[in-house]
């Protein structure tokens, strides 16, 4: 009984020993996903998205609709990297695609701060497109 308890007590240490994050807390490539100051585009992103969105002929024409999800880091320059469509729209490969083109395009971002230095931030953008259906006055 007691190798058994000794050898789980082993186990659990070793476990653990390969499960601790190897990459130390204050890492220069660390991607935080919370941070004291958050990143902050300059000026209004929804104005930025809806000047620069042009929506997909493909997807107009079938009526796609939907939100497509895209992450991205917000470097400690401002800069975008790392964008990645984490959530999409059916049938909407083209409208992923643009969402896509339209974050590489964006500004320099103020960047987050944690503990008064600029650090990388994981950044969650929701990117909704929608047709407007209402009958033209033309």
């Amino acid at each position: 009984m007691k190798t058994i308890l000794i050898f789980c007590i082993s186990l659990l240490g070793f476990t653990s020993m390969y499960s601790q994050n190897i990459q130390p807390a204050d890492a220069p490539d660390k991607v935080y996903t919370t941070v004291q100051q958050k990143p902050e585009f300059p000026g209004d992103i929804n104005k930025f998205l809806s000047d620069n969105i042009k929506y997909p002929q493909d997807a107009r024409a079938n009526n796609i609709q939907g939100t497509v999800y895209v992450q991205f880091v917000v470097e400690k320059d401002g800069s975008v990297s790392s964008a990645k469509v984490l959530r999409g729209v059916q049938g909407g490969t083209s409208l992923e695609s643009e969402a896509m083109r339209v974050v590489s395009s964006m500004p320099k971002w103020t960047p987050g701060m944690q503990n008064g230095n600029a650090v990388r931030v994981a950044y969650l953008l929701p990117i909704r497109f929608a047709l407007d259906n209402s009958p033209s006055k033309n």
